[in-house]
């Protein structure tokens, strides 16, 4: 849409009809929820490799999951295929709420000339304040489903479970029985971790998005605006992996731990007492777990979830 904008400018048709604050809102959802459910199977192996020897240093030959394709294997044949969608009403709920307003409020501030210089390039530092405002925001909205989707994910039959476990009927169920048992407070469990991490990482992947779009553009690569999203997507999914992983390990860990009422206590008091308990008892590689089906999640989730809401942007601006 940003792309379509300036080409309207430059070509004097007059300014740009923006869809309303809403829409942005509702196509930035509609990015996220759809790219969950292809995502979905690897982020259930990426929770429970990181639920995997919780604060204690693995042996040889004692880890249940061997790895990223030994997990898909193994939870597919011992709780069934359906298992590698452990989560996904949840999941898509997060995905929703989340992009809904990251996506939204990141395009509102790119329409409103808030991430660009006064010669209308992208601002890297204007840039990466707003999406790190956004990323923060969606933190705050989509941390009760995210909780939820994380417990279900790692609830498994005994023989391969790994850290707590919580046994819900169903997504509704566990709001149900979150409220209950841990009051408003357990929806936002992590939540300082959540915001960290979609802070950081919203920083490195709208940033960076918006960066090689525009220097595609400029250097006339592709002026396909479908090609140049696709490439921008794949670019920052790999930066956004090297910087989130040990946020998103915390993540998994504070939302799956419970409250003070489960059994054994609370083990973390927070990101920093879980990032160093992690690094203390686990060493560098406990804060990488996950990092095979974390990348296989996010790059095609990244990819798809970004040229979705590109392309949807784009044909709105165009009907307008």
């Amino acid at each position: 849409m940003l792309l379509l904008c300036r080409l309207t400018r430059r070509s004097g048709i007059g300014a740009c009809k923006e869809v309303g604050h809403k829409m942005d809102f509702i196509v930035g959802g509609l990015a996220g929820a759809g790219a969950t459910i292809i995502t979905n199977p690897m982020d259930v192996v990426k929770t429970r490799l990181q639920l995997q020897g919780e604060l204690r240093v693995l042996e040889r030959g004692s880890a249940r999951y061997r790895g990223m394709l030994h997990a898909l294997y193994l939870i597919a044949r011992t709780d069934g295929a359906l298992a590698l969608q452990s989560g996904l009403a949840p999941a898509m709920l997060l995905g929703f709420s989340m992009n809904s307003v990251r996506l939204g409020l990141y395009h509102i501030s790119e329409v409103n000339g808030w991430t660009h210089t006064a010669e209308g390039t992208v601002s890297i530092h204007k840039a990466m304040f707003w999406s790190c405002v956004a990323g923060a925001a969606s933190g705050v909205a989509a941390n009760p489903a995210s909780v939820v989707k994380t417990r279900i994910q790692a609830a498994a039959h005994p023989s391969i479970a790994v850290g707590r476990q919580h046994r819900y009927k169903g997504t509704l169920d566990a709001f149900s029985t979150i409220y209950r048992t841990e009051g408003v407070r357990g929806y936002f469990a992590g939540l300082t971790a959540t915001c960290s991490r979609l802070a950081v990482g919203s920083a490195a992947q709208l940033t960076t998005f918006s960066t090689v779009k525009e220097y595609l553009w400029q250097r006339g690569y592709t002026h396909s605006p479908l090609m140049q999203s696709f490439l921008a997507s794949l670019a920052c999914s790999v930066l956004v992996v090297a910087v989130e992983t040990p946020l998103d390990v915390v993540n998994t860990r504070l939302m799956n731990q419970g409250s003070e009422k489960t059994q054994g206590g609370l083990l973390y008091n927070g990101v920093i007492d879980c990032l160093r308990k992690i690094y203390r008892t686990e060493g560098l590689y406990g804060l990488y777990k996950g990092v095979g089906p974390l990348y296989l999640r996010i790059a095609p989730h990244t990819t798809l979830s970004l040229v979705i809401w590109d392309m949807l942007n784009n044909i709105l601006a165009k009907d307008s």
